[in-house]
Parts: C-alpha cells; sequence; structure tokens
C-alpha cells in the first residue's frame, strides 16, 4: 500500500509540473519567435510562410491524391466518398483537438456508418493511431530540412536516408497527444547532427503544424482500416454513406 501511495503521489507531482510547463509553454515560445524575429528581421516571417506552404501542400496532396489512389487500388471504386466522408467528420474533430487518441471514438463511428466489420476498425483504427502517423513523419522530415537550411547546414545523401529512416521510425513512436509530433523531432535532429536549437524556430508555429498533421493521420487512419476491411471481404460504404 504504501508503494502504491508513493506511485500514485509522484503521478501527482509530475502531471502538476507538465501542467504548468503547458502554462507557461506559449510565453516562452513568445519569446523564441520574437528572437528569431529581432535577429533575422522579417526573413524569419517568410521562412515560416514558405515551412507552412510546404507542409500544408504536402499533407493536402497526401490526404486528396494518395490516400485516394491507395484506396481505389484495393477496392475499385470512387474512394472520394470515403475520404469526404473522413475529412468532414473526423478530420475536423482531429483539427482542434490535435489528437489521434481523443480522435479514436469519433473514427470508429465513421467506421461504423460506413458499414464496416466491427471486428476490423475496433482493431485497425487504435492500432493505427498509434503506429499509422504518415502526417507526423512528414512533417519530421520537411521541418528536418527547414532547420538544416535555416543554419545551412548541407545535407549528405546519407543524412537524407537517415532523416527519412529516422522520421518513419520516429512517428510510430510519437504518442498521439497534442504537440507529441514536435518532441519527437529532437530525435530526428540529433539522428543527423542538426543543431537541437532548431526544435525553438519550428516550436513557434507548431499548434497549426500539429493540428493539420493530427488531420492528416486520422484521415490515413481510416483510409488503412477501408483496405484492411476490403481484404476481409467486407462490403466498403455499405452505410448511409453510400447514397
Amino acid at each position: 500500500a504504501t508503494t502504491k501511495n508513493t506511485v500514485r503521489d509522484f503521478a501527482v507531482v509530475m502531471t502538476q509540473i507538465v501542467l504548468w510547463v503547458i502554462r507557461f509553454a506559449p510565453f516562452g515560445i513568445m519569446g523564441l519567435v520574437a528572437d528569431a524575429v529581432g535577429t533575422n528581421g522579417t526573413d524569419a516571417i517568410i521562412s515560416y510562410l514558405h515551412l507552412l506552404a510546404v507542409l500544408l501542400g504536402a499533407f493536402f496532396s497526401v490526404a486528396l491524391i494518395m490516400n485516394p489512389i491507395i484506396v481505389w487500388l484495393h477496392i475499385r471504386r470512387n474512394p472520394f466518398p470515403l475520404v469526404i466522408a473522413t475529412l468532414r467528420e473526423s478530420g475536423i474533430y482531429a483539427f482542434f483537438t490535435r489528437s489521434s487518441a481523443a480522435n479514436i471514438p469519433v473514427n470508429m463511428q465513421l467506421c461504423k456508418r460506413l458499414g464496416l466489420n466491427p471486428d476490423v476498425y475496433s482493431i485497425s483504427i487504435p492500432l493505427g493511431a498509434t503506429i499509422n502517423m504518415d502526417g507526423t513523419a512528414l512533417y519530421q522530415g520537411v521541418c528536418a530540412l527547414f532547420v538544416a537550411q535555416a543554419f545551412n547546414v548541407p545535407l549528405t545523401l546519407q543524412m537524407q536516408i537517415g532523416i527519412v529512416v529516422t522520421a518513419t521510425l520516429g512517428s510510430i513512436g510519437t504518442a498521439g497527444v497534442p504537440g507529441g509530433g514536435l518532441i519527437m523531432l529532437t530525435m530526428v535532429l540529433t539522428s543527423v547532427g542538426l543543431p537541437i536549437e532548431g526544435l525553438a524556430l519550428v516550436a513557434g508555429i507548431d499548434a497549426i503544424l500539429d493540428a493539420a498533421r493530427t488531420c492528416l493521420n486520422v484521415v490515413g487512419d481510416t483510409a488503412v482500416c477501408a483496405v484492411v476491411a476490403v481484404s476481409e471481404g467486407e462490403e466498403l460504404l455499405g452505410g448511409r454513406e453510400q447514397g
């Protein structure tokens, strides 16, 4: 009982410390952004806009081009009803919660309305929310390139391959909570010798990037769930979404 109480008290203390960090984080990020803008002038803002444009463009390309192609190759039917339904329901919820884990019930309800077998989506959706984070992998790779350019670090072919591999593995280990991708970005940067200080440059706009990459993550989860369901003989869009 004593050990149990000690562990519980330690968990309470650590939770409170994390809450304090979260509450003061906006002030710290504001200071980092102000320092970056004050040092580099308006060039820093232009760089942020370029980063946003590249990432958002890549996110939309994966969500509206690559995912539909993958789904179509397996179901041989128009994949856009599935993609639009996911963006309209799960995607919007994920954008504002910034949490793949919190989106699991919403995504499972969507799969139910699509007529999928609960035995399929009850496994694939929670598993996908943990390891199928294509948005996070894309985010970490692009941000690593952004940091390399910001610090004028030339990337060799070996370093580029290292970024791809580490970003992919890091996305699998990223927690499905707000800001999880930013934490794992440190691993990507250190794995190829990029300055860890570059994390501060990305942190200033990470809230926007986090919302977008979480949206892409859950869209990918539903697409993969549909592919698995069809491979198991399920009839996709067998529910209300068909009409």
